[in-house]
């Protein structure tokens, strides 16, 4: 995980924390700053740096005391390397600070905590450069010398511990909170919601075809970006049985999943600010859009919220909210039981899917206002109360029709922001006391009984150990990297040092949401590979696994009960095919993949000159 932003009562510096305030004084969005790669693919990628969405000088990186041992170049050895000229309409950042000003947003990444959402991605209000220790930006990616000795340690934790060791954090729930260990593989049947041995792979519907090898299906060139702007928001990618689609720029576009061609074009009348990725079962879909597009003068925001037919590729209906007599500016939007809800620093409002119908408005009664939600099996809520001095957030399970509350739990005072990673089982995350230490915005895991409102128990999951992240600030239910089923939660380790010379890898664990320890369970990514975790196939976890310099990526699906990995993709090895995956990757794209074929997004079209070939889609494809 990555360094996390300063406090929001200093003044105005790092984007996405602070008091609320009305997104309308937000500027539009920026990319997420692009991490330092060596030719051919990524390399680390720095913390956000201070700036509060207002450009920033170039910081030139310090030296370390001691040199770093060469590194190949290449992706996947996790050394710093000399920033290159970024490329833009991968889902990357170019080098400059973007149109008016502000700064990215972190899959993950926000561009102020009340402003226009991004896609959940790193937010450098300048161009990348090794972190250095002591500085702000070391806590995921620092120095080789340090890597070594960090990666030695967690290297002997997980060979003592059959695990990853961490200590316990602090709160009203200590009874109830865990750490993680190498425990045993307690708890009920998996079937029962329990921890038991795991999942099953007789659900999963994502199978091994015969020849695992993958071509490239077809790739979508990056879009052209209006001349006075540098980069605009391409947030957004479903997939249904026959179309896959993706925003552009004041558009989404559905293409053919096979062969790429376009079947139908959506314009808006701007640039989409942020969507959800839950799909109704007969392909509908909601995003948040700006009623015009931005100017230096005239950012806009994001007040539109459009249900969208992802077969007939129509928009069915747009609607807006007001608070009091102004428009709402919205940061996120969900679907949940037939039911579209967006929140903001306003509160939340909601919608019929079928009809339109407005369901419901902000509640302005009482010191409290829902923030945004999480949706799909359930509707959950993050409702804030109090000031930001004694902020309390409530986690509650709304009836989406009434907007009811059927229950409700309530975390402890100081946590300003949380994040939800499941709604059903119920998973919250948050950063408790700003001590990610890594901008991840996760530092504890709270799993909470749907059914009472009562903690089941707390996780905590130091920055430095794991790396998954969550956009707490404004986006709520963005969070990257872990899946949640069987009643547990998948989490990757962070990279450590590998077998091979300044090889780096890491592995993904398993935590019982039920006693919050760990399974015993272990998937390593393999030498020169770093698993990411996508999404749940029936009781199977599906994860990617970026590649070594030399090497395509891979689609695997990791057995719930034996964690045994079964390949189910891998990608050309070619060089030409590499450059385009490797800035592709989990923490800076969208990844979607189902029924064999893969396809990896950019969330950020930009004008950034590059002498390679920008592309904003790229499609693989087995059989």
């Amino acid at each position: 995980m990555t360094q996390p932003p300063p406090p929001p009562n200093q003044p105005p510096q790092q984007p996405g924390f602070g008091p609320p305030r009305d997104s309308s004084q937000q500027p539009s969005q920026q990319p997420p700053a692009q991490p330092p790669a060596p030719s051919g693919g990524p390399g680390l990628h720095k913390a956000p740096q201070p700036g509060y969405g207002y450009p920033q000088a170039p910081q030139a990186p310090q030296a370390p005391q001691t040199p770093p041992p060469a590194a190949p170049q290449g992706p996947g050895y996790g050394y710093p390397q000399q920033p290159p000229t970024p490329a833009a309409g991968y889902g990357y950042p170019g080098q400059q600070p973007g149109p008016y000003g502000q700064q990215p947003g972190p899959y993950g990444q926000q561009p102020g905590p009340y402003g226009q959402p991004g896609y959940g991605y790193p937010q450098p209000s300048t161009m990348p450069m090794p972190p250095q220790p002591g500085q702000p930006g070391g806590g995921r990616r620092f120095n080789a010398q340090a890597a070594i000795i960090v990666s030695a340690v967690v290297a002997i934790a997980l060979i003592v511990g059959g695990g990853v060791w961490y200590a316990s954090s602090s709160g009203k729930d200590d009874d109830k909170e865990t750490t993680a260990d190498s425990g045993g593989t307690g708890g009920k049947d998996a079937k029962n919601g329990g921890g038991g041995t795991g999942g099953t792979s007789s659900e999963a519907k994502e199978k091994a075809p015969a020849d695992t090898a993958s071509k490239v299906l077809f790739q979508v060139p990056a879009p052209q970006v209006p001349k006075d702007s540098t980069t605009i928001s391409t947030s957004g990618s479903w997939l249904t049985d026959t179309v896959y689609a993706k925003s552009g720029i004041a558009e989404v576009v559905g293409y053919d999943r096979a062969k790429g061609t376009e079947k139908w074009t959506i314009d808006l009348p701007g640039p989409v600010c942020e969507a959800t990725g839950h799909v109704t079962e007969d392909n509908k879909t909601a995003i948040i859009y700006k009623p015009a597009m931005p100017t230096k003068d005239d950012p806009q925001r994001c007040t539109q919220v459009a249900l969208i037919d992802l077969e007939a590729g129509k928009e069915v209906w747009s609607k807006s909210g007001k608070s009091g007599t102004m428009p709402i500016g919205f940061n996120n939007v969900t679907l949940s039981g037939g039911t579209v809800a967006a929140g903001s620093t306003s509160g939340g409002v909601a919608w019929d899917v079928a009809s339109g119908k407005q369901l419901w408005a902000p509640k302005t009664s009482d010191a409290c206002y829902d923030s945004g939600y999480g949706g799909g099996e359930k509707l959950v809520a993050v409702r804030k109360c109090g000031t930001y001095e004694q902020r309390q957030l409530h986690i509650q399970t709304i009836d989406p029709k009434s907007g009811k509350v059927i229950t409700e739990y309530k975390m402890d005072e100081g946590i300003e922001y949380a994040g939800i990673v499941s709604t059903d089982p119920l998973v919250v995350a948050a950063d408790v006391g700003d001590t990610a230490g890594d901008g991840s915005g996760i530092s504890d895991f709270f799993s909470i009984d749907n059914k009472t409102g009562k903690l089941r128990t707390r996780i905590s999951a130091p920055g430095e150990e794991f790396a998954a992240r969550c956009d707490i600030i404004t986006r709520i239910e963005k969070c990257s990297g872990l899946a949640v089923g069987n009643d547990r939660l998948y989490i990757p380790t962070e990279e450590h040092e590998g077998e091979g010379e300044y090889s780096q890898t890491n592995e993904i664990v398993a935590f019982d949401l039920s006693t919050g320890k760990q399974t015993g369970q272990r998937a390593d990514a393999g030498d020169g590979y770093q698993l990411t975790p996508l999404r749940m196939d029936g009781g199977n976890v599906l994860a990617y696994k970026r590649p070594p310099y030399d090497k395509g990526g891979q689609i695997v699906s990791i057995d719930g009960g034996t964690f045994q990995q079964t390949t189910l993709m891998e990608n050309p090895a070619t060089e030409a095919v590499r450059d385009v995956e490797t800035r592709m990757l989990p923490d800076y794209a969208e990844i979607l993949f189902s029924q064999g074929s893969l396809y990896m997004s950019g969330v950020y079209a930009s004008d950034f000159s590059s002498s390679d070939k920008e592309y904003l889609v790229i499609a693989f494809g087995t059989g």
